[in-house]
């Protein structure tokens, strides 16, 4: 009632369930007129884990796992247990695990979480404390892996890359369980969402699978995507518009729907800062940049509709030369201030992604991971192969050495001239000028 007296708004309000918001973000937003969907994050409401299919204007919830039992929180547990801000830091648990060996799988599968062929799985509350306290694990989870967690900001050490390489080559065989028991839908094409298909290696790993001809992830997957599906399930299900959708292009424009700022705007905000600053048309702009990126120059990129979800997709960015050995470095400890361990994405021209990476088809919202294609690594010694750990972190591994990963690989965003033209452009003269259709984003 008090939302309805502030908002002086009489009309009826709609509360769809939180994963029926993701399954709705996923589908809806997808290029598909009929496919699976799977939803997978920590807990809304009592879901964890839900699947259907779409068809058309409609949605169907086929089956769900309940809270406890949350592949998410499982994550979750490990991002806490290495040192890392739960709901946050998920991303560095997957980015340190090519550098450790899947030394406790064995145990996780053991004695933290039971998983049967279809994918589902029951987890041993007896290791977590996430459902009656504020921490995710307890004495008998430090028992098992031998000592308490990580102390954030710590040293990094060995057990920490192999914990998270453990958790990670766990989530991706259980995503690959689930997404084979879907296949029985009958679905040619699959759609994602929850914070759990943020985990953009799993992503990539299914997609190489083959189990489906095409799959297609929310980029909003987290909660923030769920506020898309409450309206598209409004529209669609409830109020039962028609949906046409041709299989090839979705319905998020890029993502980039956030706001704009004119050039007016912008220019008075510098003149009342007594900033300096000059002025470049469009014609003068993309070549301008690509001679200081060519120069090792770091740059703030900042243009068009601000993007919506996690991923800087080139309309708020920081861009740099990707073919520069000094670049991650650079960008992590001086700009970031984040760990050095962490790798950086490329931004490639969607014409050009199959010539640097391994995978054939546009990943516009940086949520695929794929290898840097064969002929552009560079072979490391077998002195080189032996390294342990953060050893490995500063060799030159590909002609883009800035954002190849230390395992070859890369969080790829592809971009296209139709939905950011004047990124595009910038990436076509860095090409044309200086051979490389590739950039640090």
């Amino acid at each position: 009632e008090l939302i309805k007296d502030e908002l002086r708004y009489t009309g009826m309000i709609l509360f769809p369930e939180h994963h029926m918001s993701h399954a709705a973000s996923a589908f809806y937003a997808s290029p598909f007129q009929k496919a699976a969907f799977l939803t997978m994050d920590g807990v809304g409401e009592w879901s964890t884990t839900s699947y259907g299919i779409g068809d058309g204007n409609k949605l169907e919830m086929l089956a769900d796992i309940y809270f406890p039992h949350s592949l998410g929180l499982l994550y979750s547990a490990f991002t806490y247990y290495t040192g890392f801000r739960v709901n946050s830091g998920e991303y560095k648990v997957m980015g340190l695990a090519p550098y450790g060996e899947p030394k406790y799988k064995e145990l996780i599968y053991e004695h933290l979480i039971d998983v049967k062929e279809d994918g589902s799985y029951k987890m041993n509350m007896d290791y977590f404390d996430y459902s009656v306290g504020l921490t995710m694990t307890n004495q008998k989870f430090n028992n098992l892996f031998r000592g308490p967690p990580r102390k954030p900001e710590s040293e990094l050490t060995q057990k920490e890359m192999d914990l998270a390489c453990s958790i990670q080559e766990v989530t991706e065989e259980i995503v690959l369980k689930m997404a084979k028991y879907l296949k029985k839908t009958g679905m040619k094409y699959l759609c994602l969402a929850g914070g759990v298909a943020l985990n953009c290696v799993a992503n990539g790993k299914l997609l190489r699978s083959g189990l489906f001809d095409d799959i297609w992830i929310q980029p909003a997957a987290g909660d923030a995507g769920g506020a898309v599906g409450c309206a598209l399930f409004t529209w669609y299900q409830y109020l039962e518009n028609q949906r046409k959708a041709d299989d090839k292009s979705d319905f998020m424009q890029g993502a980039y729907l956030g706001p704009e700022f004119q050039n007016g705007s912008i220019e008075s905000f510098l003149k009342k800062n007594d900033y300096s600053y000059q002025t470049l048309n469009d014609e003068e702009l993309p070549e301008k940049i690509a001679d200081l990126i060519a120069n090792e120059k770091v740059i703030g990129w900042f243009q068009g509709r601000m993007e919506f979800g996690p991923r800087a997709l080139g309309s708020r960015t920081i861009i740099g030369d990707a073919r520069s050995s000094e670049m991650q470095k650079t960008m992590n400890l001086k700009i970031k201030y984040r760990e050095s361990f962490r790798p950086f994405a490329p931004s490639v021209r969607a014409e050009n992604i199959s010539d640097y990476f391994e995978i054939d088809r546009e990943s516009p919202y940086m949520l695929l991971v794929a290898n840097v294609q064969k002929d552009k690594q560079v072979a490391m010694s077998e002195e080189q192969n032996s390294y342990f750990g953060l050893e490995k972190l500063n060799l030159v591994r590909s002609e883009v050495p800035a954002i190849t990963h230390v395992d070859y690989s890369a969080r790829i965003q592809s971009v296209n001239r139709k939905t950011n033209s004047r990124y595009h452009e910038m990436l076509t003269k860095f090409n044309d000028k200086y051979g490389c259709p590739v950039i640090v984003n």
